[in-house]
């Protein structure tokens, strides 16, 4: 007989409208400040406020700091090349939003 295995998650939902300091980000995603900080000066993150300890990040920083994240431990991706993969990746969803839209209206 077979065993079944269960695997359970634990999570928090963020609204895209919540705001997060460079701590709290940082603690969500598992990134570190040094990472986000570079990351915000490459371009992929572009938070409120001038310096970081003013800065306030949306809560749909947290899903790319977090995509962000696993991509430089699974394929080592530098900061500059974190910035241009985050791009592409909104890019392909957008796309595939619209051509999910195009398919349902026809």
């Amino acid at each position: 007989m077979k065993e079944s295995v269960t695997t359970y998650f634990e999570g928090h939902l963020i609204e895209d409208n919540a705001e997060l300091t460079l701590v709290e980000l940082c603690r969500a995603s598992g990134a570190s400040e040094q990472q986000l900080m570079l990351w915000v000066y490459e371009g992929a993150f572009e938070p409120r406020g001038t310096e970081p300890q003013e800065w306030l990040f949306s809560g749909t920083a947290l899903r790319r700091a977090a995509t962000a994240q696993r991509l430089t431990q699974a394929l080592e991706i530098n900061a500059e090349g974190i910035a241009l993969v985050l791009d592409l990746l909104e890019e392909i969803d957008g796309l595939r939003g619209q051509l999910a839209r195009t398919r349902a209206s026809r």
